[in-house]
């Protein structure tokens, strides 16, 4: 299956499974745009997949309404630009309700999904990765899968967890990224980071597409420097696994964060200040930060905003000649 495909078959895998469970958003009755929900409808009926008017806060705040009265909500966000409008839903309801019943109540069976990312194309409001504005809000969890095997089993596990979580699904990656993926139903633990590939000279944290570049990156290291990298796939924000990367760094003594968010405030930020408090005395070199730059995401000139390879290893030789 490709990316799409996964996504497609681990919400036919809950449709199947939980009776109460309803797929909602613009156009996912059509199939979505980009083809996740397709036959869906046909299959289930258009009482369980449905289109929703075209706005954010009323498909966020309808998704709390359905989740506090029993149902497993499953949303969608066309696009993760177009998330903010239900900035307050997400903040202030969904991820507080809980906490402000006491208990009594709870959304916890919502899901939002929405695509993120750059995709070569999509300029200002087709390109954005806002994942570390969602990071600093307490009750909610926040996945960014890599791949379609990770997609399906990660997918899964956020609309079974009894918390709200927003899964954001790197875009280019929908056609892409191809994987033999399972036919049945699995899932994969949340907040738990990866070790994709083992070293012991860098450790190298990335999620969504940039594991990707990031594992080219380690072998353009290998061949060209002979450094040794060990590659990490954070895989959930929020909460965030913080032993994986300490026990790496511990190991390494250097570490390399690189995302396509712009860089301040960016969640590297946030692994670097923890890891540097963990593990001060075992860094051999300071903490380096490889993101997008401050600026709107360009439309001709994405590929110099881009994190890519060659920019990452100019990092990892100033990180190895430290």
């Amino acid at each position: 299956m490709n990316f799409f495909q996964s996504i497609t078959s681990a919400l036919d895998t809950v449709l199947e499974t939980d009776s109460t469970s309803v797929l909602f958003g613009e156009d996912v009755a059509f199939g979505g745009v980009f083809r996740c929900t397709v036959g869906l409808k046909d299959k289930y009926g258009k009482d369980r997949v449905f289109n929703t008017p075209l706005s954010e806060q009323g498909i966020v705040s309808f998704g709390i309404g359905i989740a506090a009265a029993g149902a497993t909500a499953v949303a969608e966000i066309q696009f993760a630009d177009y998330i903010f409008p239900a900035f307050d839903q997400i903040h202030n309801e969904a991820a507080y309700f809980r906490y402000r019943s006491g208990n009594q109540f709870d959304c916890g069976a919502l899901t939002i999904r929405t695509p993120s990312g750059a995709v070569g194309h999509g300029a200002l409001y087709h390109s954005q990765s806002p994942e570390a504005y969602f990071a600093h809000i307490p009750g909610l969890k926040v996945v960014i899968p890599r791949g379609p095997i990770q997609a399906k089993g990660l997918l899964l596990s956020c609309i079974r967890d009894k918390n709200p979580c927003i899964f954001f699904e790197p875009k280019i990656l929908y056609r892409s990224a191809v994987e033999d993926v399972p036919s049945g139903d699995y899932m994969l633990p949340l907040s738990e980071a990866e070790v994709l590939v083992e070293g012991s000279d860098m450790t190298l944290v990335g999620w969504g597409t940039q594991v990707h570049v990031l594992r080219e990156v380690a072998l353009m290291a290998q061949e060209k420097l002979n450094i040794s990298c060990e590659l990490i796939d954070l895989r959930t924000i929020l909460p965030w696994d913080v032993d994986t990367i300490a026990k790496s760094v511990v190991k390494t003594g250097r570490l390399l964060i690189a995302h396509e968010a712009p860089i301040t405030g960016g969640f590297a930020a946030e692994i670097a200040s923890t890891i540097q408090s963990e593990c001060f005395l075992n860094l051999e070199a300071p903490i380096l930060r490889v993101c997008g730059y401050d600026i709107p995401f360009p439309h001709v000139f994405e590929p110099f905003y881009l994190p890519d390879k060659w920019r990452c290893f100019e990092a990892v030789k100033k990180l190895s000649s430290y």
